[in-house]
């Protein structure tokens, strides 16, 4: 019998989590919510310190209150705020340069253009490979040069380069690949072209070690030489430098400005990207998502504005409609379908055959919809009978035969938001071969656990970063791993449930749930990571109705107490216990925290509000 190694308890993040928790009890009260139906204690978005700042940024540059409270509470200087509000392209983009490699890359692309050589473009088959590939493809389309595509099958062949398919290309006549949103790692992969001849430029953004494959340029903010500062960029944003930077090498060789691309008009590229990567939305990346959602509403890219269409967006395109209509369509195709759909939509100049495409790919991403639910019904049910009535384990692994190794990361995430824990999803295959996800909550380093596990010799092999992480495991195993993680994870992952507050930017009632107040708080946007949405509480409203509505929302109408209502939703919500609470509707009223929202329907415009969380409201 294999000799199987100890499971060794990794060391617990005591000062991290330790520092955590004392940040969090610094953090005033709001509305007295020490522990909500959620979960989680409500907590003032501002300090005094922040409210000083707050009424500083309102008061200077003549902006409503609610403006200053918002950005005042995502750290931003009333020294700043103007330029934080209006971002420029000009002021914010670094120096390509200043990336390593990148004159390099630059140099070798712009004589590719010149000697029109045959380019193949290697992606990824997520949001941000598609966009990055279609960013390149356009780019060197201009030149009349047809770039030969790339988008590995995520299941078949997995993530990044692979031989076969760098092989391939090189037998069709590339003389150059670059490879986008992978790459830095794919050592075997790129010796094949090494060996052909066949030169490789990778842009990528993922995080690496100090042994990097042979290529003449990589390009990645990430990579452990690089000084430039700009590891936070999407993919997309790396090769929307990389691109600028062969222009302006172009420029220095003689091309004139009307010869050249207008990179400025692949910006709703970059704006899709950099939202649905969830990379933070400060500096350069929010010039690139504010500018690119002023193009996107252009609808100037043809597969852009079918897929709009056909998903019945109304009103202006914004950073909701990015990361959660637009992108898991078009990721629908890597996960369930045809990989290269996404990429081909995006760079598709029929109107026709762009209507036709966006069909296949809202169909997709509602059969990628039923499959998630099954798979997450499933993984609730082991769930449930593993914890019973007890708390469970600090690390949720959640496994099952024949389950689609292409959602598996989905049902990782909606675990993880369900039972605010690590989560991990695990499909076996016929042969007990285990393909797996995983997400984190914020102060648990998952990428560290599953590094140390393929140490360990429980993952066949294993990476990711602090949030998430992919593994591949055999059957044999799932005992030592849950076993490991629980013994990773110790007191940790307990203490961090302990520090998840919620941090409400301010009180309103139904009545103050106005379209001016959406106007306001949209002028403080684009919102995402790093720049949250406000999240605003409903103090004391009654439950007037509830009930379940699509695919397990559930939709109440939340009165106050001077009359006034509003509708609200809560997603995803009629299995967890905030859910249950509204449905019930109870006899007392709740403190309701969530986001405004405006939805617009044929001309009109109707507030509503999306809770995020619910809290009995006690005399």
């Amino acid at each position: 019998m294999r000799q199987r190694p100890p499971i060794r308890p990794a060391q617990p993040l005591a000062a991290a989590v330790g520092d955590r928790l004392r940040a969090v009890s610094s953090h005033r009260t709001f509305l007295a919510v020490e522990s909500s139906i959620g979960g989680r204690r409500w907590v003032h978005a501002l300090d005094p310190r922040a409210e000083a700042v707050a009424l500083r940024i309102a008061q200077d540059h003549g902006l409503p209150e609610i403006v200053g409270r918002v950005l005042a509470a995502r750290g931003v200087s009333a020294d700043a705020a103007l330029g934080f509000l209006s971002p420029s392209i000009r002021d914010l983009m670094p120096d390509p340069s200043t990336l390593t490699d990148m004159d390099k890359a630059a140099s070798r692309i712009a004589d590719a253009v010149e000697r029109r050589e045959r380019v193949a473009v290697f992606g990824d088959y997520d949001v941000d490979g598609a966009c990055s590939a279609a960013l390149l493809v356009r780019y060197l389309a201009h030149f009349g040069i047809e770039a030969d595509v790339h988008i590995p099958d995520r299941i078949t062949e997995g993530y990044g380069p692979n031989a076969p398919a760098i092989a391939g290309l090189i037998a069709a006549g590339a003389s150059l690949i670059v490879t986008v949103d992978c790459g830095t790692t794919s050592h075997e992969a790129l010796d094949v072209a090494r060996v052909a001849g066949c030169d490789v430029v990778v842009l990528d953004h993922h995080q690496t070690g100090p042994l990097l494959p042979p290529a003449l340029a990589i390009v990645n903010p990430n990579r452990q030489d690089d000084m430039s500062g700009q590891g936070h960029l999407a993919a997309v944003g790396v090769v929307f430098l990389t691109l600028v930077a062969v222009s302006r090498e172009l420029r220095r060789r003689g091309r004139k400005g009307a010869d050249l691309p207008d990179v400025l008009a692949l910006l709703d590229l970059a704006a899709l990207a950099t939202v649905c990567d969830v990379v933070p939305l400060a500096g350069f990346n929010r010039a690139l998502v504010v500018k690119g959602l002023a193009m996107l509403r252009q609808q100037k890219n043809v597969g852009l504005s079918a897929l709009a269409r056909i998903a019945r967006i109304s009103g202006p395109i914004d950073t909701y409609h990015l990361g959660f209509i637009l992108g898991p369509r078009i990721n629908a195709g890597g996960r369930i379908g045809e990989a290269h759909l996404g990429v081909k939509l995006l760079t598709i100049a029929d109107e026709n055959d762009a209507t036709l495409l966006a069909e296949q790919l809202h169909a997709l991403n509602e059969e990628r919809q039923a499959i998630e639910r099954v798979m997450l019904q499933q993984a609730e049910n082991e769930i449930a009978a593993e914890i019973g009535g007890g708390e469970g384990p600090p690390i949720l692994v959640s496994a099952r035969d024949h389950w689609h190794p292409g959602i598996v990361g989905l049902i990782a995430a909606r675990l993880k938001e369900r039972h605010r824990r690590p989560a991990f999803a695990i499909a076996f295959d016929g042969s007990g071969r285990g393909t797996g996800s995983g997400r984190s909550i914020a102060g648990f380093d998952l990428g560290r656990l599953v590094r140390e596990a393929v140490d360990e010799g429980i993952l066949v092999k294993g990476g990711g970063h602090a949030m998430a992480a992919g593994i591949t495991i055999p059957r044999d195993r799932l005992g030592d791993f849950r076993a490991f993680a629980e013994a990773h994870a110790g007191s940790v992952v307990d203490q961090l449930r302990q520090a998840d507050t919620l941090k409400i930017d301010g009180a309103v009632s139904a009545m103050g749930l106005t379209t001016a107040l959406v106007e306001r708080l949209e002028s403080a946007g684009p919102y995402g990571a790093g720049h949250a949405q406000p999240l605003l509480a409903l103090p004391r409203h009654r439950i007037e109705s509830a009930g379940v509505v699509g695919n397990g929302h559930v939709r109440v109408t939340l009165k106050a107490m001077d009359g006034a209502s509003i509708s609200a939703i809560a997603f995803r919500a009629e299995e967890t216990d905030i859910g249950r609470r509204l449905l019930s509707r109870g006899q007392g009223p709740v403190h309701v925290a969530g986001c405004v929202t405006l939805d617009r329907y044929r001309g009109r415009e109707t507030v509503g509000f999306r809770i995020t969380d619910v809290a009995e409201a006690f005399d």
